[in-house]
């Protein structure tokens, strides 16, 4: 069985990050004001990425990540900006803010 990490853009332009079997369904939820006290004050949402995996354990890893990026990074995956992304990902602490 696939398991998804999806991101939620919510009504006040905030992102959410959650992990289920079935996207379709969990946003349905979201949308119903059952999925999560975040986005149930922020309705409506709408699905703006999918990234599918093959456990569990992925799934909840790869959300781990994504929900400690910046807002600019999470905004370059959800546009597929691997450049920007790229960018995004080096170390600040080696290599000052990156150049865009």
């Amino acid at each position: 069985m696939a398991w998804f990490v999806y991101i939620l853009r919510c009504t006040d332009d905030s992102y959410y990050v959650g992990h289920t079997e079935d996207v379709l369904a969990r946003v349905q939820c979201h949308q119903n004001g059952r999925g999560a006290t975040w986005t149930a004050a922020r309705r409506p949402v709408s699905l703006v990425f999918e990234e599918e995996h093959l456990s569990e354990t992925a799934a909840v890893a790869r959300e781990r990540q994504i929900k400690n990026w910046s807002r600019q990074k999470k905004e370059a995956l959800v546009a597929g900006n691997s450049t920007t992304l790229k960018a995004l990902s080096r170390c600040r602490g080696l290599h000052g803010r990156p150049k865009m």
